[in-house]
């Protein structure tokens, strides 16, 4: 009887060490921040480009599905919390299209001077990605599965997912979250909306972020405008788009989702830009996007699009080398094989995803990062100042140079 009494003495003591075991192993885990990984947004934005795509396959600008497309925009926006500005304009003929606008108000910055003083600033980030599509519906017996996928509802999946992942935050810029319409009729959708910008409200556009295109290419790509190739504009007006690398590398993209952000390191030297000069062919593109009217503007722009420039000629560039999507010389946008049915059976299943999540990541956290030379206001109130500027004394050089060029 004793030795029964000793041994539930002893099972109850060891069960009393598992369960405080266990509560202690809880309460350290409970203790630690879980770390999300970046662009851990989930399916949201892929879901909403394939909903968009094989809702209104043939949304080409200025059409009915164009409409239908716009509207689910408007209405998943509105579903968000957001109050959506539209910006109607029309056609030569009387057919109307819209670009859906939202907007989110920033604290502003407190920005320093080359005298270290301070003065109040806004400053505003534009991000937007077309919703219209080239291919109408009479293309339909030419284009059987066609449904815009990569020319654009990815760029639009993208541009959601920013919205949805913004939605109740507020930042130091003023952000505007613009889908364009009729891009495909001289990106007419972003002219309007340019257009009815004060002088002073162009001037406070710090970036533009485009984005199209981002699924089937082979790569992923961020470029600067046509502006920058101007010269002594490339620091300038190709400051965002290195600050986006910088996120993708802050960040450890490329090991956290196997999607790295490439440049256009072609180095080809042609006009790029037609206006009787050479450039170098680096960190730009040929692909032309609603970033054209900003960049026209002299607005600096990061666009971000999938494609393959690891080509030693221009004529050989194409958006993919995957065997199976040889049909049309490894072109996808503009083509039949711009389609979630065809495309999902010669890509990985998760490439839609992933590539929609890193660029609205990308994003994110480029607005989070906020301007050169600014604190954001809250930030300022709270006693934050910039670090002193150093100009390093120069000194006195005294090493003797002989001169070895031979008279």
């Amino acid at each position: 009887m004793k030795n029964r009494t000793e041994q539930n003495i002893t099972v109850r003591i060891i069960s009393l060490i598992l369960c405080l075991t266990m509560l202690i192993s809880a309460t350290a885990c409970s203790g630690k921040k879980q770390e999300q990984k970046p662009a851990d947004y989930g399916p949201y934005g892929a879901d909403f480009a394939l909903k968009l795509a094989e809702t209104f396959p043939y949304r080409n600008a200025f059409s009915s599905g164009e409409q239908g497309a716009g509207l689910m925009i408007r209405n998943e926006l509105e579903s968000m919390g957001y109050q959506v500005e539209t910006q109607s304009f029309h056609s030569a003929d009387g057919k109307e299209s819209c670009n859906y606008v939202v907007r989110i108000p920033g604290e502003g910055f407190m920005q320093r001077d080359s005298f270290g003083e301070y003065s109040e600033v806004h400053k505003t980030i534009v991000i937007g990605a077309h919703y219209d599509s080239p291919i109408a519906y009479s293309d339909k017996p030419s284009y059987p599965k066609y449904d815009g996928i990569q020319d654009n509802a990815c760029g639009i999946g993208a541009l959601m997912t920013i919205a949805k992942e913004m939605y109740g935050h507020t930042y130091a810029y003023d952000v505007v979250i613009v889908a364009f319409g009729a891009s495909s009729a001289n990106y007419l959708g972003a002219g309007i909306f340019v257009n009815q910008l004060t002088p002073d409200e162009k001037k406070k556009i710090e970036c533009m972020y485009c984005i199209e295109s981002i699924y089937a290419g082979d790569k992923l790509y961020a470029h600067a405008g046509w502006s920058s190739l101007k010269e002594g504009n490339k620091y300038t007006y190709r400051r965002k788009l290195y600050e986006a690398y910088d996120v993708a590398y802050e960040n450890r993209i490329l090991a956290e989702t196997n999607v790295d952000l490439y440049y256009n390191m072609s180095l080809l030297i042609f006009d790029v830009n037609g206006d009787n000069v050479d450039d170098k062919y680096r960190e730009v593109t040929t692909v032309r996007s609603d970033y054209t009217i900003f960049d026209n503007e002299s607005i600096p722009v990061v666009f971000f699009e999938s494609s393959d420039y690891h080509f030693s000629k221009l004529s050989d560039m194409k958006e993919t080398k995957n065997l199976e999507l040889q049909e049309y010389d490894g072109a996808i946008r503009r083509t039949p094989l711009d389609s979630s049915e065809i495309l999902k059976e010669s890509l990985d299943e998760t490439r839609l995803q992933v590539r929609v999540n890193v660029v609205a990541f990308i994003v994110i956290k480029a607005v989070e990062k906020g301007s050169k030379n600014c604190v954001p206001l809250s930030k300022y109130n709270e006693g934050e100042r910039l670090a002193p500027t150093v100009v390093p004394k120069k000194k006195e050089d005294k090493t003797k140079v002989s001169d070895t060029s031979g008279s």
